[in-house]
């Protein structure tokens, strides 16, 4: 199992999928195009091997901040080292037509050595893709499925990973973008990744200031709201249990089902939430949805 505490993941998502990213910037569970689609990232249930994607520090951090944008899922980790400080942006676009992941590192002070170990795996872990150059971009395919990353720092594969050591100082921006493709395709042109996290932090806020409540907790409530949103799948309107699988309830425990799939009686508290809220639209996809199946 990962070393991270499950209470230290942070959930990124796009109202298709989801991500999970610890508080040492290590992306552990990613299941993409789909909620239920394999993962490709499954450190989270095995190791590292089984998948990651992580942009930390190469030196030691003596703290770590860590926050969503209010209203959104966009998350905000900062890294405080001896050498300076640093924040990463993680954040997936609500859904068009390319599945995306986006990581924006900004320096804050000083100049801070960065590392990025990049472990793609398909099917849990499963299997290794067979990882390629196309001009500045890197592609991994295994069968049906394929991974574009797209970012200005020189990469170089090792052992079955992609790795990157880079620094950034005061000012500086590094974006990274890793999205699916499917293999027979060639994959999308890179997004302009500032236009995307706009885009991304004004869709979320649009919805998120429809939140009817009020009263002294009404912030918590709305940004509890934003993380059901993101387990909407949002072309049926039907909403998950959860994001993952196979993750027991207790430790050693036998209830480890998956979750990735709308359990009526789940979905039916999640939606006594949003309608409290006055999210009707939600509750009216997923009764369609419902009707439909």
């Amino acid at each position: 199992m990962s070393p991270s505490r499950i209470e230290d993941y942070a959930m990124l998502g796009d109202t298709e999928t989801a991500a999970l990213v610890g508080l040492d910037g290590s992306v552990d569970w990613l299941c993409t195009p789909r909620f239920d689609s394999p993962a490709c990232f499954a450190a989270l249930l095995g190791d590292e091997d089984n998948g990651r994607w992580r942009i930390a520090p190469a030196t030691e951090v003596h703290r770590v901040e860590r926050s969503y944008r209010p209203g959104t899922l966009i998350l905000d980790t900062t890294f405080h080292t001896a050498e300076g400080t640093v924040t990463l942006v993680d954040f997936m676009v609500p859904r068009d037509e390319r599945p995306n992941l986006l990581r924006i590192v900004r320096g804050r002070s000083g100049r801070v050595p960065m590392v990025m170990d990049l472990r793609m795996r398909f099917d849990y872990g499963s299997i290794v893709p067979w990882v390629r150059r196309d001009g500045d971009r890197l592609l991994a395919v295994a069968g049906p499925e394929g991974l574009c990353l797209d970012t200005p720092v020189e990469t170089r594969g090792r052992d079955h990973r992609t790795e990157a050591h880079f620094s950034v100082g005061a000012g500086d921006e590094v974006p990274f973008e890793l999205a699916t493709f499917p293999s027979h395709l060639p994959p999308s042109p890179a997004p302009d990744v500032q236009s995307a996290l706009a885009y991304t932090e004004r869709w979320w806020k649009g919805w998120s200031a429809r939140c009817a409540t009020e009263g002294e907790f009404a912030d918590v409530v709305r940004d509890s709201l934003v993380v059901l949103k993101g387990l909407t799948y949002g072309p049926t309107g039907g909403i998950v249990a959860a994001a993952t699988t196979s993750l027991p309830e207790d430790p050693g425990g036998e209830r480890n089902w998956d979750y990735r799939y709308c359990w009526l009686r789940d979905a039916t508290f999640t939606l006594m939430t949003l309608l409290s809220a006055g999210y009707v639209e939600e509750a009216g996809a997923w009764r369609e949805w419902l009707m439909r199946a």
